[in-house]
């Protein structure tokens, strides 16, 4: 045990001595080994603390610049840790950081907060020289009113209405439009109501008038007249169209008429009532319509000069009538049709006062051409043929051609040409006689002479054809008339008018002048 012990001891310091001998070998021998490989690590260079080692890679190293002030005291040098390679101020720049430092010297961009100026200093600004004052509201975009003088009229639901009314003095040659009739000064007055509605697809409208005439010297008249015409059309989808029409007039029974009443006090009231109701439809180009129509006549009685009264309720009837059109559209503007008509020409006495069934069937054909060319000209003329036969055999059947037409042109702006003409067969009293045709037409034109200033003419032409007899009548009408308007809502209006009535029977020659002078109002 105790030699066991010496001989470990002994070892022990034998260990110590080779371990400290190994140690100084490998520090000797790693020295000389890092000094052999400059060319991976590099050499140390004088002065250089032998635990910094810098890598020999051929780039360029940058000098040591510390980043917050006052890392290196004041005055003193910083050292230079690299001996190899240009410094960061002789190495040039890459292209990246040419181009970052160049944006940073021109960008002067405020990154910080800003300071508001003071309402204060903000209240001496210039003025704009060329600023003026903002236009209403309601004079933004005002297009220019075409007609200033024209009514603007009243909005009733979706209607608009144009009242008028127009008062004045007549002086006139023949009072009541009479074969024997003197002459008058008299107070006239005629109230005018023009409603249309405001509708998007379907369309409506109203035409109303009443004239009062009285006397205020001359030969004693009190009469009136009137009428109303209505028109209705619905669209029904995109292929169907409904029209229906209303009329009604009241008048005296002017010196033109057929039927002349001798030794009256007055001329007796007529009275005219009807409507028609159509359907229409398209189908490609071609339209179909089919149209019912009802007129009642009545006649009033005539109170005699001697006294009494003679009633003419034998003139009394009721005309019911169907007719079917068919057209073609040639093209946007022109559509050829093709009318036929067949009606009842009912009295409401079934035998006159002179024994005469006058009650009859009618037939009538008519070709035509209907037009539509935009505001310029638009309308429809026809050509046909009518024939009356009567129930009473002894009755001639009355048969003529028809021209009828409606044309509307206006030939430059301001100015509209209305051309019309009709042809009717005309019922009569007098024994063995079927009645009589007549063929007017009339020509009456409108023109916007100033924006104040309006003037209108009309001319008519009438030719009366008794049948079974050689008689016959001429009748010529014309008028002229000017409205001066003092502003959008009165005018004055003057108006000359003459009428003649030429025959070759007896007792029917008449004329009448007359001149008109009043005020015109309007809404």
């Amino acid at each position: 045990m105790r030699t066991y012990s010496k001989i470990c001891a002994g070892s022990g310091s034998l260990r110590t001595l080779l371990l400290a001998s190994a140690a100084v070998g490998l520090a000797l021998t790693a020295q000389a080994v890092a000094q052999q490989a400059a060319g991976l690590r590099g050499g140390l260079s004088a002065g250089t603390p032998e635990s910094i080692l810098v890598p020999d890679n051929g780039l360029p190293s940058p000098t040591y610049v510390p980043v917050s002030p006052g890392a290196v005291p004041d005055g003193a040098a910083i050292p230079d840790t690299f001996d190899e390679g240009p410094t960061a101020a002789e190495r040039p720049p890459s292209q990246a950081n040419a181009q970052r430092q160049t944006a940073e010297e021109t960008d002067d961009t405020t990154t910080g907060t800003v300071r508001t100026p003071t309402v204060d200093s903000q209240g001496n600004l210039p003025i704009d020289p060329g600023a003026q004052a903002a236009q209403p509201i309601e004079g933004l975009n005002k297009p220019a009113d075409d007609n200033p003088f024209a009514a603007v009229g009243i909005r009733w639901g979706t209607f608009i209405l144009k009242p008028t009314l127009e008062t004045g003095i007549t002086a006139t040659t023949n009072a009541d439009s009479s074969v024997d009739g003197s002459s008058a000064l008299l107070s006239e007055t005629t109230l005018r109501l023009n409603a249309v509605s405001d509708w998007a697809s379907h369309r409506a409208s109203i035409d109303a008038f009443g004239t009062f005439t009285d006397t205020l010297s001359g030969e004693e008249v009190d009469r009136f007249e009137g009428g109303v015409d209505a028109e209705l059309e619905l669209e029904l989808g995109t292929e169907y169209r409904a029209k229906s029409t209303f009329t009604y007039s009241a008048e005296p029974e002017s010196a033109a008429s057929p039927v002349v009443t001798p030794d009256t006090i007055e001329e007796p009231m007529t009275q005219t009532v009807g409507g028609t109701l159509g359907l229409e439809r398209d189908v490609g180009k071609a339209t179909f319509g089919v149209t019912g129509g009802i007129l009642h006549d009545t006649y009033g009685d005539a109170d005699l000069v001697g006294g009494g009264v003679l009633s003419q309720k034998d003139r009394d009837s009721t005309l019911y009538s169907l007719s079917l059109r068919g057209g073609y559209e040639m093209s946007p503007t022109l559509t050829p049709f093709l009318e036929t008509e067949i009606g009842r020409n009912q009295y409401d006495q079934e035998v006159d006062s002179a024994g005469y069934q006058r009650s009859a069937d009618l037939y009538a054909v008519r070709a035509g051409l209907e037009f539509d060319m935009g505001e310029k000209l638009s309308g429809e003329v026809a050509a046909g043929w009518v024939s009356e036969s009567f129930d009473d055999a002894r009755l001639a059947t009355l048969s003529t051609p028809t021209f009828e037409g409606n044309v509307l042109w206006s030939p430059l702006r301001g100015t509209n040409v209305r051309l019309s003409g009709s042809t009717e067969l005309e019922g009569t009293t007098t024994p063995g006689e079927s009645g009589s045709v007549l063929y007017s037409t009339g020509l009456a034109i409108e023109r916007q002479m100033r924006a104040n200033l309006t003037g209108d003419a009309i001319l008519g032409y009438g030719y009366r054809n008794y049948a079974e007899s050689d008689g016959y009548d001429v009748i010529w009408n014309a008028s002229a008339s000017l409205t001066w308007w003092l502003n959008r809502y009165a005018g004055v209006v003057g108006r000359v008018s003459y009428e003649d009535v030429s025959s070759n029977l007896p007792d029917r020659d008449s004329d009448s002048s007359s001149v008109f002078l009043g005020l015109k109002l309007q809404r």
